[in-house]
C-alpha cells in the first residue's frame, strides 16, 4: 500500500485549466494528474484542505508527515537544471500543529541541555580556577592575600591563549603556575607596561624590570608567617 506522501502535486510554469471542473486556474496553478481524469484542482482532488509546509525544516517536516493521514509532496520544474525539485509538503492542519508542538518542546529540552552544560563547564572551569590559585598560594606563600586569585582568573581565562589554559598548565606544573606568576608581577609591580606604552621593545622592557620582578619574586617565596 502506497503512503499518502506518494501523491503529488505540480506547480505549473503555464495556464492551466482543471480536467474535471474546467476552471481555468490561471499561471503557476497547483494540480494534481490523474490517469482517467487528467489534470486536477486541488478542490476536485480533494486536497484542498490541506496546508503547505514549506522544504527546510526536515524534522517539522518528517514529523507532519508522520502525523498526516493524507499528504502530498508539492513539485516544480526547475527549467536551469530541467528536472521537477520539491518545494514542500501538503499536510493536515492538524498534522501540522502537532509536530510544531513537538519540535519547540525538543527546542526548550535542548535549551535546557545547554543551560546544564553551561553551567557543567562554568563549575569545572570554576574548580579549575580554585585548584590554581592554591597552588600559586602553596609556591608563594607569601604573595598578598587575594591576589592568588587574581593571578588564576588571569591566567586561566577561556579562549585567552594565556598560560593557564596550556596544556601543561592544565596539569598543573609548577613551572605553568610560576610563569603565570611572572606576568601578574611584570605587568602589575613593575613599569613593564609604561615601558611598552613608551615604545620599548618588549625584549628590552622586560630586561629592564626583571631585577625587581625577581626581587619580588623572591619575596613572595618566603613564608611570611
Amino acid at each position: 500500500m502506497e503512503r499518502s506522501a506518494d501523491l503529488k502535486v505540480f506547480i505549473t510554469n503555464r495556464d492551466s485549466t482543471c480536467d474535471e471542473c474546467g476552471e481555468n486556474l490561471g499561471p503557476k496553478a497547483w494540480i494534481t494528474l490523474n490517469r482517467d481524469k487528467g489534470a486536477l484542482c486541488l478542490a476536485c482532488a480533494d486536497l484542498d484542505h490541506l496546508v503547505f509546509l514549506p522544504s527546510g525544516n526536515t524534522a517539522l517536516t518528517r514529523r507532519s508527515h508522520d502525523h498526516s493521514t493524507l499528504s502530498a509532496v508539492v513539485l516544480k520544474w526547475s527549467k536551469s537544471r530541467e528536472r521537477y525539485e520539491r518545494q514542500g509538503l501538503l499536510v493536515e492542519e492538524e498534522a501540522l500543529k502537532k509536530a510544531e508542538r513537538e519540535c519547540l518542546a525538543d527546542e526548550e529540552i535542548r535549551a535546557r541541555q545547554r543551560e546544564r552544560e553551561a553551567e557543567r563547564r562554568a563549575k569545572v572551569d570554576s574548580q579549575y580556577i580554585e585548584r590554581f590559585a592554591k597552588l600559586v598560594r602553596a609556591l608563594f606563600p607569601g604573595c598578598p592575600p587575594g591576589r592568588e586569585v587574581a593571578i588564576a582568573e588571569h591566567a586561566c581565562l577561556k579562549y585567552s591563549g594565556r598560560i593557564g589554559r596550556t596544556a601543561t598548565a592544565k596539569s598543573l606544573a609548577g613551572h605553568a603556575i610560576r610563569l603565570a606568576v611572572i606576568a601578574h608581577v611584570r605587568h602589575v609591580e613593575s613599569s613593564y607596561d609604561t615601558l611598552l606604552a613608551m615604545g620599548l621593545d618588549r625584549g628590552e622592557a622586560r630586561a629592564r624590570v626583571a631585577g625587581k620582578v625577581d626581587k619580588i619574586l623572591s619575596k613572595w617565596q618566603r613564608n611570611v608567617d
